[in-house]
């Protein structure tokens, strides 16, 4: 079938929020995403509801025929709103209130015991969960004593290293981190800082099923339409 791609529409909202209006609506976005092709609707419900708001990922929820998986953080408030809503995937990121995006991949191993019990709940709840971490040896083992389904490689540093030889580094850790990843049976995802420049190494990686981008695909979309940019985005993935 090859690689699934899942439109992160959070921008959309930025824009939305910059006014405090009610458009561009990211629920008009993730439908026109759908048309395009886009395998998985991606939203990042924080803490600080920046972009993404309660309001929306229940209409998403209801709208979108896709899988809608929800980015979130370990925070109480935001995984019972997850075991309410109940979307297809979560994927659990760290968050904190300062950083401009992501920064880096979830701690597992630090936070072993709390992420066991979240992973356990949303288990429970019929929702597949993915943890968001970096391509590291412990991370990886400590997702699967997790009981995670799935991991998404923080692709971070592959998009902002500044030389080739930085960035060819960069992505053989992801290989090795692939590798592992698939031998203990955890499904592999990748996102973070990727765009139309610098996704195809990406999607060489081994047993690579997903791959998350929001940023880039918005932006194109600011000049050239959603819909163009989402089959533009696809079309390398081929």
């Amino acid at each position: 079938m090859g690689i699934k791609l899942g439109v992160n529409i959070d921008h959309t909202a930025t824009v939305r929020q910059a006014r405090k209006t009610d458009e561009p609506d990211p629920v008009w976005a993730a439908a026109i995403a759908e048309l395009a092709g886009a395998d998985i609707i991606t939203v990042h419900l924080r803490e600080d509801r920046r972009h993404i708001n309660d309001r929306d990922v229940h209409l998403l929820k209801e709208t979108v025929a896709s899988p809608l998986n929800l980015e979130m953080s370990l925070n109480e408030e935001i995984v019972k709103i997850a075991l309410k809503i109940k979307p297809d995937e979560a994927t659990i990121v760290p968050e904190r209130r300062q950083e401009v995006t992501t920064e880096g991949g979830l701690n597992v191993v630090g936070e072993a015991a709390r992420v066991k019990d979240v992973v356990a709940r949303l288990r429970e709840a019929g929702i597949r969960v993915s943890l968001f971490i970096d391509a590291e040896e412990k991370q990886i083992r400590a997702a699967k004593d997790a009981d995670a389904e799935a991991i998404e490689l923080h692709t971070g540093k592959y998009a902002t290293a500044k030389n080739e030889a930085k960035r060819e580094a960069e992505l053989e850790k992801l290989r090795q981190g692939a590798e592992l990843a698939h031998s203990l049976g955890l499904e592999v995802h990748a996102g973070h800082g990727l765009t139309y420049r610098n996704v195809q190494p990406i999607i060489t990686l081994p047993h690579l099923t997903e791959l998350h981008i929001g940023h880039s695909i918005i932006s194109r979309a600011v000049l050239a339409g959603l819909d163009q940019a989402v089959r533009e985005m696809k079309a390398l993935l081929k």
